[in-house]
């Protein structure tokens, strides 16, 4: 944990009252005593420094500081087949570490239908997740998660509106003729929506589909890797291509 979030709701006043998993963190793994700074953070909001002001053996209560830097938005959103749900607890961590803006799960048609009824979709276990990977990546901005049920819906009328939102659509399926480096040569300034199929990868009528609505698509190289592979992977060159 190299950040301590809170909510807007949690601040009474000038002080925070902690509990659970962030007061056993500064207690038990960074051993913070009173007068000692730490590094927070208002939940899509700033960062700044605040002060633990006392602890008892379940809680800390800190004195807040200026929080003022204010976090910059990802410019990637992800598209994502909906994966098993041990395979989703980690993507979700992963997502909101290396940092995108919206996280929309969809289905295909090697996405199991019982997928869509598992727990970890609740909203509330959904954001303990993502809030793992801010905490991990000391950011502070929430990826905005949506659930679709229905492939040819979101690929015919909930994608063409958010076209003109991204620089590139981009899909990543095996035996394409691009990789991504040749797909999106650099400098890479806009935003960028990066579509991601299941184990198993996408049927031809699903990559005809998304093709037509001006998505393109790329190849990884020749290994097959598994989706929590895939993204860091992929997110990691898109940040390398922005950069050069």
């Amino acid at each position: 944990m190299n950040i301590i979030l809170f909510d807007r709701d949690e601040i009474n006043g000038s002080t925070v009252l902690l509990s659970g998993h962030r007061a056993e963190h500064i207690i038990n793994v960074l051993k913070s005593n009173p007068g000692d700074p730490l590094r927070t953070g208002i939940i899509n909001g700033p960062t700044g420094i605040s002060t633990v002001q006392q602890t008892s053996g379940t809680t800390v209560e800190l004195l807040l500081g200026a929080h003022t830097t204010a976090p910059t938005p990802p410019p990637v959103d992800i598209v994502l087949a909906l994966p098993r749900p041990i395979m989703l607890k980690r993507v979700l961590a992963q997502v909101a570490t290396f940092g995108i803006g919206r996280l929309f799960l969809i289905n295909s048609n090697r996405v199991e239908k019982s997928f869509f009824s598992a727990s970890l979709l609740g909203e509330d276990k959904i954001r303990q997740r993502l809030l793992a990977g801010l905490e991990q990546a000391g950011d502070t901005l929430l990826p905005q998660v949506s659930i679709h049920k229905r492939f040819r819906p979101f690929a015919e009328d909930v994608l063409p509106k958010m076209a003109t939102d991204y620089q590139e659509m981009i899909l990543a399926h095996p035996g394409c003729q691009f990789n991504l480096g040749e797909l999106l040569p650099p400098p890479l300034k806009g935003r960028i929506l990066l579509i991601i199929g299941p184990e198993g990868g996408w049927i031809d009528f699903e990559v005809s589909l998304l093709h037509g609505h001006g998505v393109r698509p790329f190849h990884l190289g020749p290994r097959i890797l598994r989706v929590d592979s895939v993204i860091p992977s992929l997110l990691g060159q898109l940040d390398l291509l922005r950069r050069l």
